[in-house]
């Protein structure tokens, strides 16, 4: 199963199609970034309409109740994109947002990568590769109990080098896991170069159906896109690729190396992240 997306490639910059919610959620990250001086911007400004639809239109869940037992389930694999996690999940109410201006503080309760102690998150993750492992597990035992909650697994591009990825998707073809989704935030960037010189994927949808998964392709930054690759519903475990810009929404960082993971940042360059995101 395919759909069609429209997506450019050569010209970057995306920040002028972004709608009210996508940019204040943007703003959000850089406020964290302000705060704690650190994080993985690159990969969370990427994430953020995958994260957004999500939780916007869905995902069963409540934040009052995080370990509702028919809750649908979202893991968070590429663990270093998770202040747009953070991000989301405070939005929901999960936790205040006095913790968000914590980020990677001693005092604060948000690490550099998800932690099940956080309210909302279902595995911790950051190691790369776990995150699906883990997400099949959790969707056999809803299929064994007859359960009707769903598992939406988000991976890294670079992330899908390792071989554990691949496995789990043998497993999750033979059981036939139709509550299981996985997710793929194709932004063709990883921490040291572009995915096509790393290590190839290409031809990405076709090793997805080689493993008995129905595909999707669809442009990761369109809400509507995203709306209907989610609200899927088959036979089979699906996967959705998410063609998308790291650091989308901020011209200059966007496919900038440099960027990936930010331990130091100036005033100037906060600055200049703010005013990219004004409406």
């Amino acid at each position: 199963m395919n759909t069609s997306y429209h997506i450019r490639q050569n010209d970057s910059s995306r920040s002028q199609i972004l709608d009210k919610r996508s940019r204040e959620l943007r703003r959000t990250i850089v406020r964290m970034l302000q705060k704690s001086g650190r994080g993985h911007i690159g990969a969370a400004l990427s994430l953020v309409e995958i994260l957004r639809v999500l939780y916007d239109d869905v995902l069963n869940y409540d934040p009052r109740n995080p370990k509702l037992i028919d809750r649908d389930r979202c893991i968070l694999s590429k663990g270093h994109g998770c202040m747009a996690l953070y991000a989301v999940l405070e939005d929901k109410g999960y936790f205040p947002e006095s913790e968000l201006w914590k980020f990677c503080k001693i005092d604060g309760l948000l690490g550099g990568h998800p932690e099940i102690k956080v309210p909302g998150v279902e595995a911790s993750t950051g190691s790369l590769g776990h995150g699906m492992g883990i997400g099949i597990g959790i969707a056999l035992n809803a299929k064994y109990h007859k359960s009707k909650y769903r598992v939406f697994v988000v991976i890294g591009d670079g992330e899908s080098n390792e071989g554990s990825v691949w496995e789990a998707a043998m497993c999750a073809s033979k059981h036939s896991l139709e509550n299981f989704t996985v997710i793929v935030d194709y932004n063709k960037y990883q921490s040291y170069g572009c995915t096509s010189e790393v290590l190839e994927l290409e031809p990405l949808a076709d090793k997805w159906k080689s493993f008995g998964f129905d595909v999707l392709e669809v442009d990761g930054h369109d809400v509507n896109q995203l709306k209907s690759a989610f609200s899927s519903r088959g036979n089979r475990p699906r996967s959705v690729i998410c063609h998308t810009v790291k650091g989308c929404g901020i011209e200059f960082i966007e496919n900038n190396l440099q960027w990936h993971h930010k331990n130091k940042v100036s005033d100037e360059e906060l600055n200049a992240l703010f005013e990219a995101l004004k409406d």
